[in-house]
């Protein structure tokens, strides 16, 4: 069971991603919502169960990335893709696609380096849950504002700048 405990939650995690995408095609973009936030606290314990009972493993980290990609990149964009960037045809899918490669490339790129104490570039985690905090305010915004964000998103994804570890 211990030895099990980490990978349970990342799986959770990962389950919450999938319902969430689900809640979206189904137009119940609250619960979508809802489901990531559930994902993205799933995510801030998984790898603290691992170290605290002695569990890290290369599974884990893999596992950790695979439901990353789809709680944190492929939900969320999916959910705001739906609510306000379909509506800019072919340049919001493209906006879209482009958030999920580079979500993709950052996870990829943290699963081949050292850790360091230090992340590079914006963890998914991060970029996913502010995406996904402005469907919130999604009425607020100009939906012009989201042609900013998700490409903003992606890049900082993507960068090299450092962020200490908390």
């Amino acid at each position: 069971m211990k030895s099990h405990a980490a990978n349970f939650i990342t799986i959770s995690n990962m389950s919450f991603g999938g319902a969430a995408i689900m809640a979206t095609l189904h137009e119940y973009y609250s619960y979508s919502v809802l489901f990531i936030f559930i994902a993205a606290l799933l995510d801030r314990y998984d790898g603290k169960v691992a170290r605290a009972l002695g569990q890290e493993s290369e599974l884990g980290k893999q596992l950790d990335s695979m439901s990353d990609i789809i709680s944190f990149g492929v939900a969320p964009a999916l959910l705001m893709y739906e609510v306000v960037m379909v509506d800019f045809g072919f340049v919001g899918m493209m906006m879209t696609v482009l958030y999920i490669v580079c979500g993709a490339m950052r996870l990829a790129r943290f699963n081949i380096s050292d850790a360091n104490g230090y992340f590079t570039g914006l963890p998914i985690t991060a970029a996913g849950t502010i995406l996904t905090l402005t469907y919130l305010a999604a009425n607020t915004f100009h939906p012009a504002f989201y042609l900013f964000l998700f490409p903003i998103l992606a890049l900082l994804m993507i960068s090299t700048f450092t962020l200490k570890k908390v």
